[in-house]
């Protein structure tokens, strides 16, 4: 009889783990648990009746890198070819960014005629920020801020006005406080393996790979920079929740988790408002304050850690000008904390995926993005905030950024609650107490690029380089365990990653390894391509070589948390 795995989530994170499972070898039953009515997280598009759609959080998916492979390959499997709005090198969105940065708007330097000269907003070439990094000694220190990082390689201007408007567009965050760490892992292993982080990128460290299919060929053959689908980015978790039902996954919204304990058994109870169900195998794909809430007693280690990871609320304000044109064409425009702290960045959405436009008269949409780490202190409690407060905001912003002075023919105000984590300073270091603090912890091995059960060896049984090992107090039969992943890892080529930790049945869960960088619900991404990375790429990726329940290597009932 096959196993249970129940999926705690039912948005992009939990649907993509659902489809590795489902498609499975040796499928086990999968039961998802949504807490609300809809699947798909932080997927939401409007369609109106004259053909519009509006995207209230991610608008586009980015094709690069095995992830980008893996999901078209994805989309292919779920008949979505038909669909697909792709958006190539050569066009405006592709080519064109902007900053508003001192009471203008600046497109970003691109090619070598914008490295050699000044451009502005900044005062000189950005050739002598790169010299800088050429040039400048690898710092050893085990962590700093993105703003500290980027001073210290490029100076003071490029952190101040590119990478404060960078972090936040992607994070919704303050570079003065996040981990460059954990939010940008390839520039922080840049510096310490090449000691130039531009050195470092250059040179990479080997490509992963991914499942070609046509599409992925086609995305290559013609650069698309990113893309979407007809019906909006919400119709990806349509068509994935029916492809689950028709592979027998229950699907259940209104099903909010009260509590997770041990049975038993030896399995998993998962106490809901009406009932309670068993499973061997728990995916946890809710924030991490929802899921601290939730953990039994003896793992509150964890869920301490848990609840020290913060979240920031965005306001997604959508609007639709009859008639209007913009003064540049481009995918859209950032802003800099130093020039307006409650405006992140306007994205123009009619340049990028045209098709969205209503039918008939010409019509111009935009979304204008409010708040992140700014938002109690610019507009007040995100529960409370008047949705008119917001649209006046958004209108506002489009006005003395854009000359659009008409009123918006229609508009949608949506506020989203503590979607976006912030891996604060340390991160790396609070997430490593999480997955080895407390007494008694059941065994913890770090995942390479995806969760994996723990290993059927003990701790009595022969190291790798074949010395014996006797039984050893916990912490270092635990450090023992996770060398020998580790030297598996590098055996078999993978390159060790953050990932999350395995819990085993031995024992109460008790740890885990948070902070993986792109399982960020980034609705605010004017970027885009990360605010899809940050559930359900990165969720593929991980999921990808996950061993069904009913494999010989998955040992006992475990839990895999991701955050």
């Amino acid at each position: 009889m096959p196993r249970t795995v129940a999926v705690v989530g039912g948005g992009i994170s939990g649907l993509a783990a659902c489809y590795h499972l489902a498609r499975s070898p040796q499928a086990p039953k999968v039961v998802l648990l949504e807490a609300s009515a809809r699947v798909g997280g932080w997927l939401q598009s409007t369609r109106t009746e004259d053909g519009a759609v509006f995207e209230h959080g991610p608008r586009g998916i980015r094709p690069a890198g095995a992830v980008g492979r893996d999901t078209l390959h994805m989309v292919s499997e779920l008949g979505l070819e038909g669909d697909i709005l792709p958006v190539p090198g050569d066009h405006p969105a592709s080519r064109n960014r902007f900053l508003y940065a001192r009471g203008a708007l600046h497109k970003l330097p691109s090619g070598l005629g914008g490295l050699l000269r000044p451009v502005p907003p900044f005062s000189r070439a950005l050739f002598w920020s790169g010299l800088r990094d050429l040039l400048a000694p690898a710092s050893t220190q085990p962590d700093e801020t993105v703003h500290a990082f980027v001073c210290r390689r490029f100076g003071e201007e490029v952190a101040d006005i590119a990478v404060d408007s960078l972090c936040r567009g992607v994070f919704a965050g303050d570079c003065r406080a996040l981990s460059v760490r954990s939010c940008f892992p390839a520039l922080f292993e840049a510096e310490r393996h090449r000691r130039s982080v531009l050195l470092g990128l250059v040179l990479g460290r080997g490509k992963k790979p991914g499942a070609e299919s046509p599409l992925s060929r086609r995305a290559r053959a013609e650069r698309w920079s990113q893309w979407s689908l007809r019906g909006g980015m919400e119709s990806l978790a349509v068509a994935l929740a029916a492809f689950l039902r028709q592979r027998g996954v229950e699907l259940h919204c209104h099903a909010p988790l009260r509590c997770l304990r041990r049975g038993p058994g030896g399995g998993w109870q998962l106490a809901l408002a009406d009932g309670t169900v068993t499973a061997d195998h728990v995916v946890s794909a809710i924030p991490a304050g929802a899921l601290a809430e939730v953990l039994p007693a003896e793992a509150e280690p964890l869920a301490r850690e848990l609840r020290h990871i913060p979240a920031v609320a965005v306001a997604v304000v959508n609007l639709q000008y009859e008639g209007a044109k913009l003064p540049v064409t481009g995918f859209g425009h950032l802003v800099p904390s130093s020039e307006d702290s409650s405006l992140l960045g306007i994205v123009y959405d009619s340049v990028a995926f045209p098709e969205h436009n209503r039918s008939g008269a010409t019509s111009l949409r935009l979304t204008v993005m409010l708040g992140g780490a700014w938002f109690t202190q610019s507009f007040g409690d995100p529960a409370a905030v008047a949705p008119s407060l917001l649209l006046r905001r958004a209108q506002d912003a489009v006005r003395a950024h854009l000359g659009l002075e008409a009123a918006p023919s229609h508009s949608i105000v949506k506020v989203h609650k503590a979607c976006i984590p912030q891996y604060t300073l340390g991160h790396w270091r609070r997430t490593g107490k999480a997955g080895a603090r407390g007494p008694g912890c059941g065994a913890v091995t770090a995942a390479a690029g995806a969760p994996t059960s723990p290993s059927p060896r003990r701790e009595h049984q022969p190291l790798p380089d074949g010395t014996g090992a006797a039984p050893e107090p916990h912490r270092r039969v635990l450090r023992r365990r996770l060398r020998q992943r580790l030297h598996r890892q590098r055996q078999s080529g993978r390159k060790p990653a953050p990932g999350a930790a395995v819990l085993s049945q031995d024992q109460p869960p008790c740890g885990t390894q948070l902070g993986h960088p792109r399982l960020l619900p980034s609705c605010c991404d004017t970027r885009v391509p990360r605010g899809w990375q940050s559930q359900a790429e990165a969720t593929q990726a991980r999921l990808s070589a996950l061993p069904p329940p009913t494999s010989p290597t998955a040992v006992g009932q475990s839990v895999f948390f991701f955050n």
